[in-house]
């Protein structure tokens, strides 16, 4: 049967070979070991915080006080973790099976290598970790990352000079946004020009972490590089005018791109005689942890939706006919070079989600859920707008907002009124939190095309595990959410990938990924189960629509808030 035919009989894997898939994520870099069957033989993570408190994070960043909303954090951090990592595995993983490597990281956050660190990196001495052979190799000792929020500036410069942010969206996958690598890179050069200068060359975080592997510098891979502000969406290639409006020598430090599923290299010399690894252990290109999360979840189908609940709270379908918009992005599908991904990404996930528990539930979960649970779905109209973080979607600074909205009938929307108000009462700021989370993600995925109500959700993150939520997710997008066994797709999409890369390689041609998992998919690893059902409940229909006069309420309001708080969209 062809290739491209998705429905395909299984390639098979090497019987004894496994494939390791890393995330770095915001605050752990966590590992996923699968056999040759896509059984999980190992996971393991380190915690940045507690694990390596000498870098002086929270949340695995550092905030500058200097400077509001400057938050970087640092490379070596990330270096030592690897090592770390590698080390706890060890005993429970014969590193001598491991065929191919990939991994996930963090989007958009940029690292600035200095002079002669690729010459450091191509002689690492494996007696020795790699942080202290790399303390002297970057020209900036802190990267910017996606929660960073002071490029503001350089994000307008760079729209005014490209023709605008719908212009910008539609070149290369989204506007200008305070976390894209590009308005960021805009910054360093601007305000520290002798640390530009100094650079050597710009990675990404994934291109940081598969450059560590190789002992050289990886290419960034076309998705992550999406996120950029500089690569053009159709032919996945830099664009002049992009990097040009950017900073002056911008290619040379970026270097090329490369196909989510290509080989970067193989393992270099130190992870071989550090750890025993084969010589001719592939890596495969690393990527972000969303598309990553899109491959660990199998989504393929363009009427699913998944909805990450993490660190940030992310939105995301797949599609073969983008929209570039204002509100989300798009980026190339990393397992599906003749699809895209469309992404909602917003700042103010479970960390908000945890300042509300702590402010109005005592800093219980249970007691949150109660609360939850407490109250009749649409809050009698109540709707909070909670930005611990100044926030993506929609553009607006830290602050708290209340609303109670008139009884909703199935009249003109603009004959509902709302008014302002200071606070709720507990149950209610629960729920206020928690629906306007879910309602704002599904109007903004209704603008950029996704299908709503979608034939299911896939959810994942850390609060994919809480049944309260789950229920109000189900309520408000109109179908039924499904979980995976595991919260970590990342590294285990990650994995897969590793596998796929390896097949690619070893076919000498791109196959699709499902040539991967089909058949497999009843594995553990792989399978999901149904959390919450919907539909066939009295009152489903009409709650459903009385949601979607709300969302369409709380889109008006955010509109205002943004024309009086925020950057004109």
């Amino acid at each position: 049967m062809a290739d491209g035919d998705g429905c395909s009989i299984p390639l098979p894997l090497p019987d004894g070979c496994l494939f390791l898939g890393f995330d770095c994520s915001t605050q752990s870099l966590k590992a996923t070991v699968l056999d040759a069957s896509l059984a999980i033989v190992a996971h393991d993570a380190v915690h940045f915080d507690s694990e390596l408190p000498h870098y002086g994070t929270e949340g695995g960043v550092r905030r500058d006080p200097a400077e509001p909303g400057r938050i970087v954090s640092p490379p070596l951090m990330w270096a030592e973790a690897l090592d770390l990592l590698l080390r706890r595995l060890k005993p429970r993983v014969d590193y001598g099976r491991v065929a191919a490597v990939s991994g996930s990281a963090q989007q958009h956050g940029s690292v600035y290598w200095g002079r002669g660190a690729g010459a450091a990196l191509a002689s690492l001495d494996p007696a020795r970790g790699l942080a202290p052979q790399l303390a002297g190799a970057f020209a900036a000792p802190e990267s910017p990352v996606w929660m960073d929020s002071s490029s503001t500036a350089q994000c307008r410069e760079v729209e005014a000079t490209l023709g605008g942010p719908l212009a910008l969206a539609r070149m290369t996958g989204c506007r200008a946004h305070e976390r894209c690598t590009g308005p960021q890179i805009r910054k360093m050069f601007q305000t520290r020009r002798g640390l530009y200068d100094g650079t050597e060359r710009i990675s990404l975080v994934s291109s940081f972490m598969a450059s560590l592997l190789i002992g050289g510098y990886a290419c960034i891979d076309q998705t992550d590089g999406a996120g950029m502000n500089l690569m053009d969406i159709e032919t996945r290639q830099l664009r002049q005018d992009a990097l040009e409006a950017t900073a002056p020598d911008l290619d040379v430090k970026i270097g090329k791109l490369a196909p989510a599923h290509a080989i970067a290299g193989t393992l270099a010399p130190y992870f071989v005689q550090r750890f025993q690894f084969p010589s001719n252990c592939l890596v495969v290109q690393w990527s972000g942890d969303n598309p990553n999360s899109l491959a660990g979840l199998t989504l393929s189908n363009p009427g699913d939706l998944a909805i990450s609940l993490g660190t940030s709270d992310t939105v995301f379908g797949v599609t073969d006919v983008p929209e570039p918009s204002l509100d989300g992005n798009v980026l190339p599908n990393p397992v599906d070079p003749n699809t895209y991904m469309v992404m909602l990404c917003y700042k103010n996930g479970s960390l908000t989600r945890e300042d509300i528990r702590d402010r109005y539930a005592e800093k219980s979960w249970d007691v949150f859920n109660n609360l939850l649970e407490q109250t009749d779905p649409l809050n009698g109209g109540k709707l909070g707008f909670y930005y611990k973080e100044h926030e993506i979607l929609p553009p607006l600074p830290v602050g708290f907002h209340r609303y109670i909205v008139d009884t909703l009938t199935n009249g003109p929307l603009a004959e509902t009124k709302e008014h302002e108000t200071d606070e709720f009462d507990p149950p209610s700021e629960v729920r206020a939190l928690i629906e306007g989370q879910f309602m704002s993600m599904r109007g903004h995925a209704e603008r950029c095309g996704l299908p709503v109500p979608p034939k299911r959700i896939i959810a994942t993150g850390g609060a994919s595990s809480n049944q309260a939520i789950l229920k109000t997710m189900a309520s408000i997008f109109g179908c039924p959410v499904y979980t995976v066994q595991r919260p970590d797709s990342a590294s285990l999409g990650a994995a897969l990938r590793a596998a796929h890369g390896w097949l690619c390689k070893q076919r000498g041609e791109f196959v699709p990924i499902s040539r991967v998992y089909s058949g497999r998919l009843d594995r553990k690893s792989l399978s999901m189960k149904l959390a919450v059902p919907f539909g066939g409940c009295e009152g489903d229909d009409e709650l459903l629509n009385k949601y979607a006069l709300l969302v369409e309420k709380r889109l008006e309001i955010e509109q205002k808030l943004v024309e009086r708080f925020g950057r004109v969209k």
